[in-house]
């Protein structure tokens, strides 16, 4: 039995998110057939060994820390109580902060041995092409929740992103650690992303999930707690305003300005909001 096939508007195909059997040839087919008919044993099945790998980063990272935590408690342990304390505390801070800037390094080496690459594509969410979007974005995510908050905006979360695959360029700016799927976002040079702001290169529609590049050119300013979807390209100059959404496909021409349409319908032109929201 094969997968079910339905015309999309353009008249390609696109086939059955529903469907249990896949098109593909060979052991991939074979795979991705078991995937598609036990769905939550082979997605527990997945979870497993990302798990393991996220919780080997995350000791490789913390092992310095433990052992100067640990070497700092047991010179300490002849020093009066409350000094004790206060080299105790001292040192289990400094552990945490030497196992977060440890796993900046880390996470980004486990993500390029990566044996697959995140790469954009549209399809089912129980196929072949969302493995690596998971692990990629599992490992971004360990660490946005674990530490990336305490080195943003610094040099160290650019480098971190850099690290991950994602293309900035020369004197941009990111004030936030909302972001997915790093390995499929482009920055020009000169962009300014604002605190809060969220950059998703996914987006699900209809069963599906589409996961596609985000382009944001040069000179581009995002205000804070914007939005940015997958596949939208931002042309040159172009400002979103703050708490704007940019849904996915949008194409931003250059040199807009956010509430521009509003303006020039109501007559607003000397009210013009200030640009000053980042």
């Amino acid at each position: 039995m094969n997968a079910k096939i339905k015309k999309n508007v353009s008249g390609g195909k696109k086939e059955d998110v529903n469907a249990t059997f896949s098109e593909r040839k060979g052991i991939a087919g074979f795979l991705e057939t078991v995937i598609r008919r036990f769905r939550m044993i082979s997605h527990l099945v997945t979870l497993l060994p990302l798990y393991a790998l996220c919780f080997l980063a995350m000791g490789i990272s913390a092992a310095p820390g433990i052992y100067f935590f640990d070497t700092i408690r047991s010179a300490a342990s002849a020093l009066p109580e409350a000094l004790y304390y206060i080299s105790v505390g001292t040192a289990l801070i400094t552990a945490y902060f030497m196992y977060g800037i440890l796993l900046l390094f880390v996470v980004p080496l486990f993500n390029f041995l990566m044996p697959f690459r995140l790469k954009p594509f549209r399809g089912g969410f129980f196929t072949l092409e969302t493995i690596p979007w998971y692990f990629h974005n599992a490992y971004t995510y360990m660490v946005r929740y674990t530490f990336l908050e305490f080195v943003t905006p610094t040099p160290l979360n650019m480098l971190f992103y850099k690290m991950m695959g994602m293309k900035i360029g020369k004197g941009s700016y990111i004030n936030t650690t909302n972001i997915s799927d790093p390995g499929l976002i482009e920055l020009g040079d000169n962009v300014t992303i604002g605190g809060s702001v969220y950059i998703i290169a996914h987006y699900a529609s209809k069963g599906y999930l589409i996961v596609d590049k985000v382009r944001i050119h040069d000179g581009v300013t995002i205000g804070l707690k914007a939005t940015i979807m997958g596949d939208v390209e931002i042309g040159e100059g172009a400002v979103i305003g703050p708490h704007e959404v940019i849904l996915p496909k949008s194409r931003i021409p250059a040199g807009r300005k956010p509430f521009e349409s509003l303006i020039k319908k109501e007559g607003l032109e000397k009210d013009q909001p200030s640009q000053d929201f980042l």
